[in-house]
Formats: C-alpha cells, structure tokens, sequence
C-alpha cells in the first residue's frame, strides 16, 4: 500500500514557541484527524535563536511530536501523552523566505506568535522590500505587509483570515493597523489597502494555556486546561473546530480574567521572586506552597484586583476563574519557573498591574492597591 501523500499546507504559522506546538498547532492536528481542519500548517522560524532552529530541524527529519499532558481537571488527575502531527514544513525566514512568499499566496489562514516584542517596527524596513524580493524584512509586521503585497499581485481579492496570537490587546486590530500604517508608508496602491481593510479578516484572540516545559527537540509539557478565544467576525474562517475554540461576542471579558488575574498573579509571583532573594529554580507550584507568598498574592486578588471585577459586575466570574487559576498553579506535575516569567518583566508589569490601577481610579473605588502600586514603582 502506497502511503498517503503529504497535503499542501493550508496553514502558515510564524513562530515556533513550544506555546504554539501545545495549542493551537495540536487543536489543528486533532481536528485533522476527525477531519475538521482546514489542513496541515508550515511553520516558520523567525528569530535567530538557537532553541527555535532546533525545533525546525527536528520537525524537517519528523513531523511528529509529544505534548505531554499534566495536571488537575475537576479533581481529575490527568498525566497523558499526545501527538501533534500537523506540522508538514518547516522553514526558516533568513534561508526560505521566497518559498514562504509563494506559501503566503496559497494557504487559507495565517497564525502567529511572536513574543512580547513582536509587533515593534524595525526602521531599516523600508519601501525598497517592495522591488528587492530577496530581501528579508526585519520586523514580523514589515514581513506581513510584504507577504500580503505578493498574496494580492498573485490572487487579487483572495479572502485571508489572520489569527495573532501575541499576547497584546485587540491584537488582531493591532496588527492590520501598523500593517496599513506600512502600505502608507511604502505607497501601496488603494486597491491593496482596501483589500487589506474588507478581504483580510484580522482575529482579535486570546490563548490560554500554560505550556511550561519544553521537550528536547521539539514538543512540550502542558496543563490540561486550554482555551482560544477568538471574538466572532463575518467571513472569519477558522484553521479547525476544537472544543477547546470559543467564538464570541464579548471578547473584552475573556482578556480581562486572564490578563488581570492569571497573568497578573505570575507577574506578582515574579515581582517578589525578583526582589526577595529566592532560590533561583523556585517554580510558581513551590512558590504557591510558601504560605507567605500565597498569602500576598491573595491578597492581591481579593483586595486590590477583585473589588475592580466587582465594580464592572464581574465579581461572580472572577472570583471563579480565581479559584481555576488557584488550581493551576498548584499543579503538581508543571516546572513553570519563575525565571521564565520574569522575562520582559516591567512590560508585563504595564500590561497586567497598571491597568487594574488606572481601572479603580477611574471607578473611584477607595482601595489602596499598595502592592500593585508598589510593583510598578519599580518598574524601570
């Protein structure tokens, strides 16, 4: 019997992150399986590190990989193995860039994740890209700008849905606004930049699931739970059908409970591993079973988060996304280190502390907040 031949990717994904491998990249490959995809995916590595070219170099010789799934689910102890098998190219910018340009003209969604940083522009990208196609961008925008150019002169008016999965607000908004911003800049005709606006459906998205551990050279270790939230949108076409996938409506709430309450009790975890001398490999789990440090992000959330939730008639929804939240940081099977989260710390600290702040002062709720106030003080 002859094997099955290799699909053509439907599916380009910038970014390699183990984050991605657990999530949305073994979502597509489960729905492949019940045949609920809209095909495989061709990953790109977009960064110059090490770790990303092993992973690519690992999925050019298999495109199988583990995810090992670990943790608690409704009291439930989960320790299981799955296979991601969506994955049929691997490519790198700096060495494939041409062959991702003719990728960029044929798949039907693109993804991406590409780090704190990845939606900052890059000066030496300039409108000279447009006439050098041999040329790489710099910036992850700068490369959609020139991949949609090339999508648009090959199949004009083709349909694109855009699923970013940057951690950043309205990131979907985000990225059509600096990649329109480039197209005024470089000049791009109006028919490219109307097709921008109306034939590419940018998704605002939020993703959540802790993926803590890699596994060498490619895979990873992740929680049970798992969520991609995607707000709804006309003519938005989805890369699969999971039951892990939310489409809906009000966005807003999703990014809310997260950002301010899951995200922001890392940050506070990594805020007081920061300046209190803690052992250098102290996981969130050992740091959840010091009392002491448990008791402050308690105290976080129920006196300086919570009454925020309450005052914007979400106090019954997040105090039981804390408790999910709790759990999770428990978990006893995830390394989820501290030093890990502490990276681009002070942006974090912008983007999940000070909102909450700026939030209560505009409610005038009467809370002190002393110890958010305090983290951001000493923010750089």
């Amino acid at each position: 019997m002859n094997p099955a031949p290799i699909r053509s990717p439907a599916i380009l994904q910038f970014g390699t992150s183990r984050f991605l491998l657990a999530h949305a990249d073994l979502f597509i490959s489960e729905a492949m399986e019940r045949g609920e995809a809209l095909g495989p995916i061709a990953v790109v590595q977009t960064t110059s590190s090490a770790e990303s070219a092993d992973r690519i170099a690992a999925l050019r010789q298999s495109p199988v990989y583990p995810v090992r799934i670990r943790g608690i689910d409704q009291g439930r102890t989960i320790d299981e193995e799955r296979t991601g098998s969506a994955i049929v190219q691997a490519l790198t910018a700096a060495e494939d860039w041409q062959e991702i340009l003719e990728l960029g003209a044929t798949v039907q969604a693109i993804i991406s994740n590409t780090g704190d940083r990845g939606y900052d522009l890059d000066p030496s990208d300039d409108a000279a890209l447009l006439s050098d196609p041999a040329r790489v961008p710099k910036s992850f925008p700068a490369k959609m700008a020139i991949l949609l150019a090339h999508r648009f002169k090959a199949i004009p008016q083709a349909p694109l849905s855009i699923f970013p999965c940057e951690l950043v607000p309205q990131n979907g908004s985000r990225l059509r606004t600096l990649i329109e911003q480039l197209a005024m800049e470089w000049d791009l005709p109006v028919e490219f930049r109307n097709w921008l606006h109306a034939g590419c459906h940018f998704a605002n998205s939020l993703v959540d699931r802790i993926v803590a551990e890699p596994i060498s050279p490619v895979g990873a270790v992740a929680e049970p739970y798992a969520l991609w939230a995607i707000q709804a949108q006309e003519g938005l076409v989805l890369p699969c059908q999971h039951p892990a996938i939310v489409v809906t409506d009000d966005l807003e709430r999703y990014e809310m409970l997260k950002l301010h309450l899951l995200n922001l009790g890392h940050t506070m975890l990594a805020e007081h591993w920061l300046t209190t001398g803690r052992a250098p490999e102290e996981t969130v789990r050992e740091a959840m079973d010091d009392q002491a440090m448990r008791d402050e992000l308690e105290a976080v959330w129920h006196e300086e988060v919570l009454p925020v939730f309450k005052a914007d008639g979400m106090a019954d929804e997040a105090a039981l996304y804390i408790d999910s939240v709790r759990d999770r940081f428990r978990n006893p099977f995830l390394r989820h280190r501290l030093s890990d989260i502490a990276a681009n710390h002070d942006e974090k600290k912008r983007r999940r502390l000070l909102p909450m702040v700026t939030r209560a002062a505009d409610l005038g709720l009467a809370i002190p907040q002393l110890r958010l106030k305090a983290a951001l003080a000493r923010t750089e």
